[in-house]
């Protein structure tokens, strides 16, 4: 009997009998409708802030249209009448390979924004990479979900001792890993913020910075004064940060298979393909495009995890046949919280969970440990 696009089957959701989130005027039920109504909702600037990517938006774009050029190749008669998407990161058990990507000023889109996104990771049983640069504290982020799974998203200040009060703070809060974001030496050119002369409005600020910088009043860099990131960091920097914390160290923004081998031989638990969302360097590798080759150097070593393009449950079915333990979202969490705060964003996390269940059902996967390499079309040339 075949399943028809209304029928449950165990472990799972329907996803195309009825909207997962919706009212008399918007029906939600994919990603990219969420989108659409944050566009039409959020002021101009916010939302050219969010959607931002460096120079001519190549890469940004490229991200996307990555995944759509990959085809995939589904086996049949599996029995998938029981499905599990459970997996782990660093050893910790999370519901779905679905996890949310640093992201800075969530305030912008919902009154308590990280607090929300926080919640909504935590309801779910989801991994929240919280950032530096939020509008909440890593304290309220913490108290607002404080059984949630959380990882610490860090940058290297040219002083050292912002970093390591960062450190200490995320430390006796119970965060699990620090991800260390390497692609910003310096900020990428977007235009649509130098344009708009984008600025956080005067009620909010970078929290976990408050007091810090007080009586400074010199130019600023999306909230911080100008030139307080340090373009020296090199591989030296994982040594010193290794000497400071006991935590597991998370690399984030790794694109080429030689990066990769020397984060294994510095010692790092873990690396996401990342390039930032395309906002840094236009014209660099889509993620996906990257992914396989530093999977292959890798072997195993460490673990590999993925951000940038991810839209449906089959380009979460893409990155984890090629290779990644988990993916990471962006933007659409702040699609989410536009819509509706925490429920918004616990919608985004539960559609792409049920996209991704009914891929991997339609490809044959019963669990996360039989997506593989094999699912993945290779062109002949």
């Amino acid at each position: 009997m075949s399943l028809g696009p209304s029928q449950h089957f165990e472990g799972s959701l329907s996803i195309c009998s009825r909207p997962v989130l919706g009212d008399a005027e918007m029906s939600l039920i994919c990603l990219a409708d969420f989108e659409a109504y944050a566009k039409e909702h959020l002021p101009k600037a916010t939302w050219e802030y969010y959607a931002a990517g460096a120079d001519e938006c190549c890469t940004r774009d490229d991200n996307l249209q990555a995944f759509r050029r990959i085809r995939l190749r589904p086996r049949m008669l599996r029995d998938v009448s029981v499905m599990d998407t459970k997996t782990t990161v660093l050893g910790e058990e999370i519901s779905c390979p679905i996890g949310i990507a640093p992201t800075a000023f969530h305030c912008l889109a919902w009154p308590d924004g990280e607090m929300s996104t926080a919640r909504a990771a935590e309801a779910l049983k989801l991994l929240y990479v919280a950032s530096t640069y939020a509008t909440c504290s890593v304290e309220e982020i913490s108290e607002a979900a404080p059984e949630g799974l959380r990882w610490f998203q860090l940058y290297v200040y040219r002083d050292r001792k912002l970093s390591e009060q960062l450190i200490r703070r995320v430390e006796a809060l119970g965060f699990k890993a620090l991800v260390l974001t390497v692609d910003v030496p310096y900020t990428g050119k977007r235009r649509t913020d130098i344009r708009n002369n984008f600025r956080l409005p005067p009620h909010l600020k970078v929290k976990n910075f408050e007091g810090v910088f007080e009586g400074h009043g010199g130019p600023d860099n999306y909230g911080v004064p100008l030139n307080t990131l340090d373009p020296s960091v090199s591989w030296k920097d994982i040594c010193w940060l290794r000497s400071v914390t006991s935590l597991p160290i998370v690399i984030k923004g790794i694109l080429t298979k030689e990066d990769a081998e020397l984060a294994v031989v510095y010692g790092v638990q873990g690396i996401i393909v990342s390039n930032h969302g395309g906002r840094q360097l236009d014209g660099e590798l889509a993620t996906i495009d990257a992914l396989a080759e530093i999977v292959e150097v890798v072997q195993g070593r460490i673990e590999v995890y993925l951000d940038g393009g991810i839209r449906t449950g089959s380009d979460v079915l893409k990155a984890i046949a090629l290779g990644a333990k988990c993916v990471f979202l962006g933007r659409p969490i702040v699609w989410g919280l536009t819509y509706k705060g925490e429920e918004g964003v616990k919608g985004i996390l539960q559609i792409l969970t049920d996209e991704f269940r009914l891929s991997m059902a339609l490809s044959g996967c019963r669990n996360v440990s039989e997506v593989n390499r094999n699912l993945i079309h290779v062109a002949k040339l």
